[in-house]
């Protein structure tokens, strides 16, 4: 299970920061304090994977699950649309359970009809609408790009996650691992460049 999101080792939690509540560790993070998410992620870290992977019982699909789930506080916590109720776990928890649901939406097989004199097949035969059709396609190639940026190098996917997940501008990212503008920049667009290289060995179709 890879959990660098952010960058950095999990295991470098300050003293002081390991004190801090949720809620000032997300403050911080807002500041500019990025070692405070990893703190809050390696605070909680086990707790989600663990409920993650106890339903899903698949760790591929567990880790695929609890990195969205991330993505997610990442995203929403960027955006502003987070509230602070000191109940930050049981919103990730919610999460997290949530993107569970949508997981067996997606691979939910046709469900079975019990006979019936007035049964009709054709009443359980559903074409699949344009945007439901794009939805999916959408769903595989955001599945597939997730297993090529695992197989990036470490510096590379860090820069990939943060930028487009995190969606943190170039200055911001070299900032957070300690390079030049120059050198961020450069990782991405070697990534982008193995990126397509994985994707054709792989015979995976994404636009890049």
């Amino acid at each position: 299970m890879n959990l660098n999101l952010v960058g950095g080792s999990m295991t470098n939690v300050t003293a002081v920061a390991s004190q801090l509540s949720d809620n000032e560790l997300i403050m911080g993070y807002r500041n500019g304090n990025y070692s405070d998410f990893e703190t809050l992620l390696a605070r909680h870290q086990s707790k989600v994977y663990g409920y993650i992977f106890s339903v899903v019982k698949d760790k591929d699909v567990a880790d695929d699950i609890f990195q969205d789930t991330f993505f997610k506080v990442i995203y929403t916590i960027n955006s502003g649309m987070y509230k602070d109720e000191n109940k930050f776990i049981h919103w990730v928890m919610r999460i997290a359970h949530n993107l569970i649901v949508d997981h067996y939406r997606r691979i939910n097989k046709m469900p079975m009809v019990a006979n019936r004199a007035d049964f009709d097949i054709l009443e359980t035969l559903r074409t699949p609408d344009d945007n439901a059709e794009k939805s999916m396609i959408r769903t595989q190639v955001r599945r597939d790009i997730r297993k090529l940026i695992k197989k990036l190098p470490e510096e590379q996917r860090r820069v990939v996650i943060l930028r487009h997940y995190g969606k943190y501008d170039f200055k911001d990212i070299a900032a957070m691992t300690n390079v030049s503008i120059n050198t961020a920049l450069g990782r991405m667009r070697y990534a982008i460049i193995n990126l397509r290289r994985l994707a054709k060995d792989s015979n995976v179709s994404i636009d890049l």
